[in-house]
């Protein structure tokens, strides 16, 4: 089930400050993780981690192996950051990492770029108490939006959420956006095995072949603060493309495959976390599964 409720632009504003930063969205026993995904974004990373709200426990940071001072800007803004090094290259294995380290109920995806708002968070967090299994944000809701958008990416992305929508019976308003936020059971039905740009359509058909219960939250995109994105529309809009077509081919995930996406991951130790510093080999099978009380 997709939720697009209307809402205007004034009122998700005013919602938005009155959650901002507040640890009572989610109930006190209840843990959220951010995950991080993050290639060369030193020059972002202090725009970014700095407006984590709150009610935000933990912070994983996926380094993809930078050049330049990612992790240890990311060490002087926020000391209490968790890095791991991505076991392989592109996004979706960055994000396989991340989740696999990730220790929170809640999992929530944003990027390192400036383009996702971590202040809204809480909207996120919102949908999820509401009884949803998968929040997923939408730049084009009532209340959305999007500074970084061109006419190429636009006009793509409405066909292939077009096609998905026809192919799998969904009712996505936006299928190639990378602002998630759902309960960590949900990791099994994801089963993260990409690597590039389209892991958000394979997340999204993925969670939806699987009957969760998903709804849409409004969410306004802003261009990337420094740097060059490493996006190519035409080249990725194909990926994703063979993506859906994938997906739709796909036979039903059974039980026994389900924790067969978790790579195994490397962690920096409490510190500078540069690649000077030891590394912390991760099983598959690590990270929440050692924490009472988190479910799988």
């Amino acid at each position: 089930m997709v939720s697009t409720s209307s809402a205007s632009s004034d009122r998700d504003a005013c919602r938005l400050e009155e959650l901002g930063d507040s640890s009572e969205v989610v109930g006190s026993d209840i843990r959220v993780s951010v995950v991080v995904p993050a290639l060369n974004e030193a020059a972002n990373l202090p725009h970014v981690l700095t407006r984590i709200p709150s009610c935000v426990d933990e912070v994983v940071l996926v380094d993809g192996r930078s050049t330049d001072d990612t992790v240890g800007v990311a060490r002087t803004v926020r000391p209490d950051i968790r890095v791991v090094m991505q076991s392989g290259v592109g996004k979706g294995n960055a994000l396989a990492c991340g989740f696999a380290a990730a220790t929170g109920d809640i999992i929530v995806m944003l990027d390192a770029d400036c383009s996702t708002a971590p202040e809204e968070i809480p909207l996120f967090l919102d949908a999820l108490m509401s009884g949803v299994d998968f929040a997923k944000g939408s730049r084009f809701l009532a209340g959305g939006g999007s500074s970084d958008l061109t006419w190429l990416r636009t006009t793509g992305n409405a066909f292939l959420c077009g096609a998905a929508n026809v192919l799998f019976r969904t009712r996505y308003t936006d299928l190639c956006y990378g602002y998630n936020a759902f309960w960590r059971r949900c990791l099994p039905h994801m089963s993260v095995s990409c690597n590039g740009f389209e892991v958000e359509a394979h997340i999204n058909l993925r969670v939806a072949r699987s009957g969760l219960r998903v709804a849409e939250v409004p969410s306004r995109e802003q261009a990337r603060l420094y740097g060059v994105s490493n996006l190519r529309p035409l080249r990725d809009g194909v990926r994703v493309l063979r993506t859906i077509i994938r997906e739709r081919l796909r036979r039903t995930t059974t039980p026994g495959e389900l924790d067969g996406w978790r790579p195994v991951f490397q962690e920096f130790p409490v510190g500078r976390g540069d690649l000077a510093d030891t590394l912390i080999s991760k099983p598959a099978d690590s990270g929440a599964d050692l924490v009472p009380g988190c479910p799988r």
